[in-house]
């Protein structure tokens, strides 16, 4: 869909399809369907973009080399920015034929985030033979998840789905989040997995920590006219827990609101929210809010793909 994207997190975004619809509270005031509903179309009626489109990613794949002799790494493409790939309403023939399209270029990484992870496993399977995504070197697998009740539902179904990268959109994020990065079993006795040698902290993680299985961890707050505000001790959390297990972080954006704003001192008429545990938080607009997070960026990636 755009050769370049201003999404922190990639260097591009291929739209197959437009068209969704509400799974739950991440998605109250989505911006994909504000944009397309800007046009006059219904955001809820799945519409397949152009064939023109559909060869960008050819077009971008035959230029890797330059792409790489630039930043190292092939090109990081987020598909369906204005849609999910996984959804329960889009014809299978799409599915299998934008498997196809990633199949055809495996110079780019391609970048799959869906809010219905639990449709996933089921879904690669009937477009293509076997656990597709397990062999696809170039395919990371991500879900979005807001709060911790969608955490402890959709982590360990993004866990079940064999792939070679995961990681995990917490955006908007609306609550405090344990990823259980962190084994609350912890011990002296460490525990050696007999068939591949790597060793645990104990036997009830049975090989399988989640600090071992995520591969990268993306947060930030929510943008656009009914923005959130987000508490700054939720975003500390998420990155202190990413530090401790050795897990990539990367701090999108505050969004629409600044955090730790002074209650008095403000700009006259300036939004002024309550957001608990002496924190107030000033709606600013998200390019002054900005992306900082206790003064310093936060862009951490997991390693390239070979």
């Amino acid at each position: 869909m755009a050769d370049t994207t201003a999404i922190e997190w990639a260097d591009a975004t291929f739209n197959p399809w437009m068209g969704c619809e509400p799974v739950g509270p991440g998605c109250d005031h989505c911006y994909a369907k504000r944009w397309v509903e800007r046009f006059g179309d219904d955001f809820r009626r799945r519409q397949r973009t152009s064939a023109a489109n559909w060869r960008q990613p050819l077009a971008w794949d035959a230029k890797h080399s330059a792409f790489f002799a630039d930043h190292g790494r092939r090109r990081r493409v987020f598909c369906a920015s204005l849609a999910d790939v996984f959804d329960n309403k889009v014809p299978p023939e799409w599915r299998r034929d934008l498997f196809d399209l990633i199949e055809l270029t495996p110079n780019l990484d391609w970048l799959l985030l869906t809010k219905r992870i639990g449709n996933v496993r089921e879904m690669v399977r009937k477009a293509k033979s076997g656990d597709w995504l397990a062999g696809r070197s170039n395919v990371w697998l991500g879900a979005t998840v807001v709060n911790q009740d969608e955490a402890d539902r959709d982590i360990p179904k993004l866990l079940a789905v064999p792939a070679r990268k995961r990681f995990l959109s917490i955006e908007p994020m609306l609550g405090s989040v344990d990823l259980g990065l962190q084994c609350d079993n912890w011990s002296d006795d460490i525990v050696m997995d007999p068939e591949t040698g790597a060793y645990e902290c104990c036997k009830a993680c049975d090989y399988t920590g989640v600090g071992n299985d995520i591969d990268w961890v993306i947060a930030g707050g929510e943008s656009g006219p009914h923005a959130r505000p987000m508490h700054p001790d939720w975003a500390r959390g998420l990155r202190d827990q990413c530090e401790a297990a050795g897990v990539p972080f990367l701090f999108k954006q505050w969004g629409e609101w600044l955090p730790d704003a002074p209650p008095c001192g403000t700009p006259e008429n300036a939004p002024l929210e309550w957001i608990g545990a002496n924190h107030y938080a000033i709606r600013v607009g998200k390019k002054s809010a900005g992306r900082l997070l206790d003064g310093r960026t936060h862009d951490g990636f997991p390693e390239a793909t070979t």
